[in-house]
């Protein structure tokens, strides 16, 4: 059978304390939700629903790049209301896969294991074994250990409240089936709400079996309520991100201190030392060294490569056996050649570095076109804004560029020039020649330093 996924996105999330939607909450830079359609792409669903509530317009907003059907629930009655908010678009023939915008790690295998249990004689329910299960519902079953029912906690007796085995709220079904058990949900219970759970009550009376699959982790099925549990899964996560890394063959120093908010290539004998994040898309070449405390987003760094510690790259490109920092900043759209040095508290924006071109101290260098083998002295800056538009420097390859200059742009330094220390240069500069503009040096013989007054 084909595959449609309802994902249940309209619980109001009270108890994060925030105005922004539980399921946009993030988890490693991507919110709650994102983590569920991913998933359920890579089971290849024909059809993704999302079911949100009311004033969860931001919700749709926020994702309005996802190919998924929305589905309103005007009043929370309760998951097997939601559910059927969704029934008109669903399909007879599917299978039907329900999964939570709160539950975000949920994986790709678990839920093809739960899906091998659908058929026409039964249907998949997700459960976990807790060491501590209150607030969960029970998964009741009868003598020869065959699913019966779920009872919800508020429901259950003492007797079924030392059940540890709980219902994750994910299951799979035909299409077909879940239309007809959902016209036939009551909400007489304790929380007058009408639950989904009671389908499996259903299912039994009709005679199909419920099978059930287990997750590789509790934090799997784990829904987010609250900032602790947040933090909590954000931990758990980074922890089987750095474990894939390390089996792949990557030094991290301590794998408790480094967050992969994105996905990375990795190249052989990387090391990453503590406190590093990775966002977005980064491609690490062979033997690349990440230093303490560093942020790379979107960004690629070549072969042998160094990164030294708490140094910025966004969105640009490290060529090979580049050193970077400490404490350098590359911005947006620069592309450094190999070679190339970028020292202590170095800016870097838009710009392009030939090969073993050195930008060492205390520089700015934007909106530029830099050739091979230039120097760049402490103190430089490329005067780019004029407080309207930015202006492009190019500097020829070979020159060398005294510190505490000011290349004010639109300006070229020729091939193999100098400019002398101190200069503020406002007009295109010759090559192999030096040029500079200070004003003529003196010293007063009659001059006194003030002094206080008595």
């Amino acid at each position: 059978m084909e595959l449609s996924v309802v994902i249940l996105a309209a619980g109001q999330g009270s108890r994060m304390r925030s105005k922004l939607p539980k399921v946009l909450h993030k988890l490693a830079h991507k919110p709650l939700l994102t983590h569920v359609i991913d998933v359920a792409e890579q089971l290849d669903a024909q059809d993704i629903h999302v079911v949100y509530g009311h004033g969860g317009e931001v919700v749709r907003e926020a994702l309005s790049d996802r190919k998924v059907s929305w589905v309103k629930q005007e009043a929370q009655l309760g998951t097997g209301h939601a559910v059927a908010q969704a029934v008109p678009r669903l399909v007879d023939d599917h299978t039907i896969l329900v999964l939570y915008g709160d539950v975000p790690l949920t994986t790709k295998e678990t839920l093809q294991a739960l899906l091998a249990c659908v058929s026409d004689t039964s249907m998949g329910l997700l459960t976990a074994v807790l060491a501590n299960p209150h607030g969960y519902g029970r998964i009741v079953r009868n003598s020869d250990n065959i699913v019966q029912c779920i009872t919800e906690e508020k429901d259950a007796t003492d007797e079924v409240r030392k059940i540890t085995e709980v219902n994750t709220g994910i299951l799979a079904v035909s299409g077909a089936k879940l239309k007809a058990w959902l016209g036939c949900l009551k909400n007489n219970n304790a929380q007058g709400e009408y639950y989904l759970t009671d389908i499996i009550a259903m299912a039994v009376k009709d005679g199909l079996e419920v099978k059930t699959a287990h997750a590789g982790a509790v934090e799997e099925v784990e829904g987010i309520n609250n900032r602790s549990q947040l933090a909590r899964i954000e931990r758990y996560y980074q922890r089987q991100q750095a474990e894939q890394l390390m089996t792949a063959g990557v030094t991290l120093k301590d794998p408790a201190r480094f967050d992969l908010r994105g996905t990375v290539e990795t190249g052989t004998d990387v090391i990453i030392d503590v406190n590093v994040i990775l966002e977005g898309e980064v491609v690490l070449g062979n033997n690349v060294e990440i230093g303490a405390n560093c942020l790379l987003i979107n960004a690629v760094v070549g072969e042998g490569s160094i990164i030294l510690p708490n140094s910025i790259i966004e969105n640009s490109v490290v060529g090979t056996a580049c050193t970077i920092g400490p404490f350098a900043r590359i911005r947006p759209d620069t592309i450094l050649a190999n070679k190339v040095k970028i020292g202590n508290f170095v800016e870097v924006k838009k710009a392009q570095v030939g090969e073993a071109s050195k930008i060492n101290h205390l520089s700015y260098v934007g909106d530029s076109i830099i050739g091979k083998d230039v120097n760049i002295g402490a103190g430089t800056i490329t005067c780019n804004y004029d407080g309207a538009n930015k202006h492009l420097t190019e500097i020829g390859d070979g020159a060398f560029i005294g510190s505490d200059s000011q290349l004010v742009a639109p300006v070229k330094i020729g091939a193999g020039a100098t400019i002398g220390a101190g200069s503020t240069i406002t007009s295109d500069t010759p090559a192999e020649k030096l040029t500079l503009s200070r004003s003529k040096q003196k010293s007063i013989d009659s001059w006194s330093r003030p002094q206080k007054k008595k």
